[in-house]
């Protein structure tokens, strides 16, 4: 009996693991966004998945958070939210945030994030760390 119990509590930490893209190395950082579309990015954007099945950052003129449940590798981020506050950057911001949305595959080597699309629209971040 105590053996069943025992299966039974692993496989339930089994099933908690974190299968998106923060569960596969890009937790626990802050990703830069460097390029969008293959160029520079002109304002400052960041992306963190702070707990399990969450996304956040700031875009350059608001903070966002969403939900990311997709596992690894695609990329789904889902139902965002953010804050309204007008800066000169809005159009950059509207370019990240819909970018954002658009991507549906990541991928994570040594301090990149890579996150595309078939349509070939890609988005590079660079981690803080």
């Amino acid at each position: 009996m105590r053996l069943l119990f025992l299966i039974a509590l692993l496989g339930l930490d089994m099933c908690a693991k974190d299968e998106t893209v923060a569960g596969f190395g890009a937790a626990d950082r802050v990703w830069h966004l460097a390029e969008l579309d293959g160029s520079p990015f002109p304002a400052t954007a960041t992306l963190a998945f702070p707990e399990p099945g969450q996304i956040a950052g700031e875009a350059p003129c608001n903070r966002y958070s969403g939900v990311m449940t997709t596992p690894y590798p695609w990329f789904d981020a889902g139902q965002l939210l953010s804050t309204r506050r007008a800066c000169p950057e809005l159009e950059a911001e509207q370019a990240f945030l819909s970018a954002l949305t658009a991507m549906t595959e990541a991928e994570v080597a040594t301090g990149t994030l890579i996150l595309r699309n078939a349509a070939g629209r890609e988005m590079v971040f660079r981690s803080a760390e």
